[in-house]
C-alpha cells in the first residue's frame, strides 16, 4: 500500500493540519474524498489503537466516534486498505497478527 501512496513529510503535515484543525488528538473536521488524503488521515487515526489487541466492533465505533461522526466509513476504510483486520463474523477487529 505504501507504494501506491508516496507521501512526503511536507505533504503529510499539510494534510493533517488541514483535517485536524484542533490538533492531532482532536476530532477530524471531515473525512477526505481523495484516497491519498484518506490514507494519510488513516495512518494518523490508526495510532489510537493498540497493535495485537482484539477490539469488539462497538469498541472500534466508540473510539472512532470521538474522531468523526461517520465512524463506519473510517472503519470500512481501515479494513479495505489493510490497516485493520476483521474476523469473518465481523465481531472482532485487530491490527497486526492475532
Amino acid at each position: 500500500m505504501e507504494e501506491r501512496f508516496q507521501v512526503t513529510d511536507i505533504e503529510r503535515e499539510k494534510v493533517l493540519k488541514s483535517y485536524f484543525r484542533k490538533g492531532l488528538n482532536g476530532p477530524l473536521d471531515t473525512f477526505p474524498s481523495k484516497d491519498k488524503r484518506k490514507y494519510i488521515i488513516a495512518q494518523e487515526i490508526i495510532t489510537r489503537f493498540e497493535v495485537g489487541k482484539v477490539y469488539l466492533e462497538r469498541e472500534i465505533n466508540e473510539i472512532l466516534k470521538e474522531i468523526h461522526p461517520d465512524f463506519a466509513t473510517i472503519r470500512r476504510f481501515f479494513i479495505d486498505y489493510g490497516f485493520m483486520n476483521r474476523s469473518d463474523d465481523g465481531k472482532e477487529y485487530w491490527i497486526g497478527n492475532k
